[in-house]
């Protein structure tokens, strides 16, 4: 039976972070494991490289949109292969046939009447990439998925009838209740689909950076929508559009993505499966975002964590046995350096690494490095049936992608194994002159740490091949077969000295995280999108100071097209020029009564961007149920007044 198992492609407007490293090993260990048992198995990542957002992070950068694309992708390329994912094709969605297979795709539904030309007018995220109504906006205007503002376009589109197969995505639902993993998230994505779906506009004509239309379309002003270009590169990774070489791999068996982008992946992507005429995918699992010390990840926090910085500082083994013995699938991970050093001191060394110690000391005492089984059944009946029974369990987990019970299991060997050694007292053993019963020990704990290790293989492989060669076995199917599915013991062999596996940790090998600021903002209330501070910690007389409040005059105010809430103002704070403050207060202030009155403004911020425009500070406001009211000195004072 084949075995199909894919990460998203990533997005090639940034780096790699931490949660694409997360996918990433998932989806590499559950693909290991699957050829470990001998399925047949194609493992597909790769980048998307395609749409608006990417040509305007090229023109950021002063690069051809092309030349940005490969810069990121190889970035993504270079470290999996350093990390030694074993995938079996990196796509990209600018190769050229992937570009061939998607316009092969659009021909298909197109010649079904599943796509028609009409015009769109809507709230457009551009980060998103994503059209949205009215109804699913914040505050009528900001994007329900990043918070960011929408613009709204109109534009001649192609749509795809997805509203057509919204009874079909409910039955599916419905038939097969582990589609969406883990199941829990299920029903969002269906009260979604039953709140109705309309039809998705799937071309733009305001930029070019896509899939053109195929030949037989010819309709040149359009590009392929991100989305529909991205989804397809699943079929198009196995030669749909091409020479469908590797198509009997699909279905996908499991599809691993990041529960912000489920929606497109339990919606749009079968809907489009559906009008082609292929199966869907068995499984859909969304997993959760990572935080770094219970703070959310951002650039603006400094806190970002790099993957190749940790694994360089921890290596990439222990980095990936943390991630996935640290939290369930689909719930939200913490990344702490305190967490870390924990399981890789008391887990990785005490439990496994010492293991392996003890046996290599004591075989080397005891019988000159010579280990054999023939007297293992004879004095270990009950710890190998307690290693079978655990073994026996192992794959219900690993097929719930729940590596985290998976390894907590496992790790149940390790506790047999030292268990048996501190009741059977090899070295007693010895001194009784039992030399038999004293090697049976030792043989005991060594097949333990065989059979554990090929289970371990496809979360840490490189380790896990270390403890085979001095086991003098190899990993494969063979000795998969061999050692737990038939339950075989290892043949007389002279065990390999090794260096200590997993050396301790005594403190934080990276730089901590940077520290809250209690004085920064904890929130920007979306109401105005800046102009609202919340605070609650305590904090030193010094930290207060590092904040610049001034008075400020308002010397001119417009509101902002497109918005229902801000206006841009134009304020004095007496540094010779004007500042241009963007603020969410339109709903309770018109730009006249504004003119000439004075504000406090934090004025050391850094500059954001709103709806395309620089806003250089932050207007204090309080609001509570009766509305909201600005700061403002009791008796006016002189623009650029400090206060404090």
């Amino acid at each position: 039976m084949s075995k199909y198992i894919t990460t998203p492609i990533y997005y090639v407007n940034g780096e790699a972070h931490i949660g694409h490293a997360y996918t990433t090993f998932i989806a590499d260990s559950m693909a290991r494991y699957e050829k470990l048992k001998g399925e047949d198995t194609y493992f597909l990542t790769g980048t998307d490289e395609h749409g608006q957002k990417i040509e305007e992070s090229a023109q950021k950068n002063g690069k051809p949109t092309q030349q940005f694309a490969d810069e990121i992708s190889a970035s993504f390329k270079n470290l999996w292969d350093e990390f030694e994912i074993d995938y079996d094709k990196f796509i990209r969605t600018t190769d050229e046939d992937h570009k061939k297979g998607v316009q092969k795709a659009f021909e298909a539904m197109y010649a079904k009447g599943d796509i028609y030309k009409d015009f769109y007018e809507g709230h457009y995220c551009v980060s998103c990439e994503t059209f949205f109504p009215e109804t699913q906006l914040v505050d009528g205007e900001f994007c329900p998925d990043c918070g960011r503002s929408t613009n709204i376009i109109k534009e001649e589109s192609y749509f795809f009838r997805l509203s057509k197969y919204e009874d079909a995505l409910l039955k599916h639902y419905e038939e097969n209740s582990d589609f969406i993993m883990p199941r829990s998230r299920a029903n969002e994505v269906i009260n979604f689909v039953k709140g109705g779906l309309r039809d998705l506009s799937v071309t733009r004509t305001s930029f070019t950076w896509g899939v053109k239309m195929p030949n037989s379309i010819k309709d040149d002003k359009h590009v392929m929508y991100v989305w529909l270009d991205a989804l397809l590169n699943y079929i198009t990774g196995l030669g749909y559009g091409k020479d469908d070489k590797n198509m009997h791999f699909w279905p996908a068996s499991v599809q691993f993505v990041g529960k912000d982008i489920l929606r497109f992946h339990a919606i749009y992507w079968p809907a489009f499966l559906m009008s082609l005429d292929l199966p869907l995918p068995k499984h859909i699992a969304a997993h959760g975002w990572w935080t770094r010390d219970g703070e959310k990840m951002s650039k603006s926090k400094g806190n970002v964590i790099s993957p190749k910085q940790v694994a360089d500082a921890y290596g990439v083994e222990n980095l990936r046995y943390f991630m996935l013995r640290e939290v369930p699938f689909g719930q939200d991970g913490d990344f702490s350096q305190r967490a870390f050093i924990d399981r890789i001191n008391s887990e990785l060394s005490n439990d496994l690494g010492n293991l392996l110690n003890r046996i290599i000391g004591m075989s080397g005492k005891y019988s000159d490095f010579e280990i054999d089984s023939v007297d293992v059944l004879k004095y270990h009946v009950k710890e190998l049936e307690a290693m079978n029974t655990v073994l026996d369990s192992l794959d219900t987990y690993m097929q719930n992608f729940q590596t985290h019970r998976y390894l907590e299991e496992l790790w149940r060997l390790f506790s047999i194994g030292n268990k048996a050694i501190e009741e059977h007292a090899p070295w007693v053993k010895m001194k009784e002159n039992k030399k038999d019963e004293a090697l049976a020990t030792v043989a005991l704990v060594a097949n333990i740490l065989a059979k554990a290790a090929i289970m371990l293989s496809p979360i840490m492989p490189r380790t896990t091949n270390t403890i085979a060669d001095a086991l003098h076995f190899t990993i494969d199917n063979s000795s998969y077969t061999e050692f737990v599915q038939n339950k075989k013991l290892l043949k007389l062999f002279n065990i390999k000295v090794v260096p200590p596996l997993f050396p301790r940790v005594e403190e934080p090998l990276m730089p901590e995280a940077p520290a809250a600021q209690p004085n920064a903002p904890k929130e920007i209330a979306k109401e105005d999108n800046k102009s609202l501070v919340e605070q609650d910690n305590l904090i030193e007389i010094g930290q207060f100071f590092e904040t610049s409040l001034k008075i400020g005059v308002i010397i001119e105010a417009e509101e902002v097209e497109k918005s229902k809430k801000l206006l841009k103002l134009q304020v004095d704070l007496g540094e010779g020029k004007l500042r241009q403050i963007v603020a969410g207060i339109r709903e309770f202030y018109t730009a006249e009564s504004l003119l000439n009155t004075q504000v406090c403004v934090v004025a050391n911020l850094k500059p954001a961007k709103l709806m395309g425009m620089i806003s250089e500070g932050m207007i204090l406001a309080a609001k509570d149920e009766d509305g909201l009211c600005l700061i403002r000195p009791q008796i006016p004072k002189k623009a650029g007044t400090p206060i404090g």
